[in-house]
This record gives C-alpha cells, structure tokens and sequence, in this order.
C-alpha cells in the first residue's frame, strides 16, 4: 500500500466516526405535560415535585428526557386543542392535571400512556375502570380534594359554632362542583345552618362573587377545589380578609399565601407520584397495570396571623390538631 492510499483510508474513516457516533445516541424520549393551570402557579409546587419524582425513576429532563408544556391559564376550553396537538407532536406519554386536563388528554388517544393528577374520584369520571386494575392507557393518582368539603364545613364550624349561615364558592365550569355543592348543604343541614351558593370563572366574577355573599350576609365561606382558584389564591386571600369573612381553601398553599384555614391532601406528594408513575412508564410499564395511587397525606393548616386580622381565637383543641400554624 503506498503512503497516499494509507493517508486516504484511514482519513475516510475517520471521516464516517461522527456520523456513526451520532447515529449510536440514544433518542431521548418525548413526553407532554398539560395542565388546566399557568405556568407560574405550577413552578412553585406541581413541577418541582413531579420533577422530584421523575429523577426518583431515573429521569432528569435535559438529560434523558424531554418536555413540551401546554398550559391553559384556567381556560379549559383550550384542552381539548392543546391535548390533540401534544399527541400529534410525536410524544411517548403525556401527564395531565387536573381532571379537565386528563379527560381532554383521554379524549384525545386511545394509544399514548397518560398519567393523571386529579383531585376528583377517577372511576366516577371514567378515566379508569377501576383503581386496581385502570385498564387502557391512563393511570395516575387521586388526591380526592373534592371529597373534603364537608370535613371542611366541619373545621370551619368548629372554628365558630355560632355561624348558621355560610357561604360557598365554585366554578361551576368545574366537573366537580355539583358534587361539592351537595357536600356542603348536606352537612350544612345536619349542624342546622344554610348555604348560600356563589359562582366564578374568572377573576372579575371573583370579585362579584365576594360581593354577592357578603350581600347576602354570609359568616364563614369555603372555597371549591378547583384549579383556576388555586392560580388566584393570594386575590381570594385577600379578599376574604377584606370582607372579614373567615374562609377554608383546600390546600396549604392557600394558607401560606394569608387564607385563615386549609384542610386536604397534599399536593407536592401527589405529583412527586405522578413523576413516578411517568418514570415507570417510560421504562415500558402499561398504565393498565398500574394501580390508581390514592394520596393519603393530608394537611391542615391555621393561619394564626390572618385569624387574629379576623379577631378570632382559635381553640386549643383546634390548635392540637394543626400539622402546621403560620404565625
């Protein structure tokens, strides 16, 4: 072999190391998160803890995993749009919360594994056929938010067993505001006390909302679960301490942001799951196969600064029973 035959062999192939390099990469998987919410009110408790609980499965986005976020802002009429684009884009899974995310990500294939956070009964919804065995191609976690408002009734009327009238506050665009509204008035009716019934979509039928109650002079409110509330929780903060009305939310993030009380699952465990789950997923396990995971850590918390703003002292059995007291 003469030196220009040596020199034009051994330069050809390292001329192909490259592309045989690129060709031996591994494809990172694809995956779609849609959320009923806004990005900034899921970077402070859903996305970290969803992240969390990937990395727990070996998943880190960036590294070996990829992302495309949709998020509609409270509008759940978006959906169904940003549901079927995702599956379009070629994604592996999709996660999806809470329940009009999910049933938009149902609606939109059969084929693609989503993974749910929803804060209402799965079966009841037909997400799944049933908790132990889903069936198809959806699984997840039930943090049953929706379950808790006459436990929430229950704290509040402990908080001030003089109220006989109460208000509550929903979105009636929300899949589980009958269901709330039921809870209410049958508790409700057993302490001997009314409801009065408001509504909001938005943020202007908030501030109507409030106005309407204390119009109807409501002692004490609890707010309905549901996403588009939780993105406006410092605004109904605010508000129920303007109107002077002693109010319970669902989550501690509502207490955190200056709410008097909260009661109800844990969030940033539930989606710490769900990262979980998408992480087991992605290494080839069926949603059909995988139990509907049931949040069992719950949290109440009492604001004690926003309860002394309402003049309101709070029982020390009430108190004994707190996981956590803001002062």
């Amino acid at each position: 072999m003469t030196r220009r035959e040596f020199i034009t062999l051994v330069g050809g192939a390292a001329a192909g190391w490259p592309l045989a390099a690129r060709a031996q990469r591994p494809v990172i998987p694809l995956i779609g998160l849609l959320s009923a919410g806004t990005r900034e009110s899921s970077a402070q408790v859903a996305a970290p803890a969803f992240h969390k609980g990937l990395s727990e499965a070996g998943f880190v986005e960036g590294r070996n995993v990829a992302i495309e976020y949709r998020y509609a802002e409270g509008q759940y009429d978006r959906l169904p749009a940003m549901a079927t684009e995702l599956a379009q884009r070629h994604v592996v899974a999709m996660v999806a919360s809470p329940t009009p995310a999910a049933l938009a990500a149902k609606a939109a294939t059969k084929e693609l594994p989503i993974i749910f956070a929803v804060a209402d009964d799965p079966v009841k919804l037909g997400l799944v056929t049933s908790l132990a065995r889903p069936g198809g191609n959806v699984t997840g976690v039930s943090f049953l938010l929706s379950n808790l408002a006459a436990k929430q009734l229950g704290l509040l009327h402990e908080l001030i067993p003089s109220v006989t009238q109460f208000g509550l506050l929903i979105n009636p665009t929300n899949v589980n505001a009958e269901d709330v509204t039921r809870q209410v008035n049958d508790a409700a009716a057993v302490m001997g006390a009314k409801v009065t019934i408001a509504q909001a979509r938005d943020s202007r039928e908030i501030d109507a909302a409030f106005k309407a109650l204390v119009g109807a002079k409501i002692a004490a409110l609890v707010v309905g679960t549901d996403p588009f509330f939780y993105t406006r929780r410092v605004q109904l903060a605010i508000l129920a301490a303007h109107h002077s009305l002693p109010t319970i939310f669902n989550v501690r993030e509502y207490a955190e942001a200056g709410g008097l009380l909260s009661y109800g699952t844990s969030l940033a465990e539930a989606f710490r799951l769900t990262g979980v789950y998408m992480g087991r997923v992605l290494r080839s396990e069926k949603p059909a196969e995988l139990p509907v995971i049931q949040s069992t850590k719950f949290d109440f918390l009492i604001n004690l600064a926003t309860a002394r703003v309402l003049g309101l002292d709070v029982p020390p059995t009430l108190l004994a029973r707190a996981d956590d007291v803001i002062e």
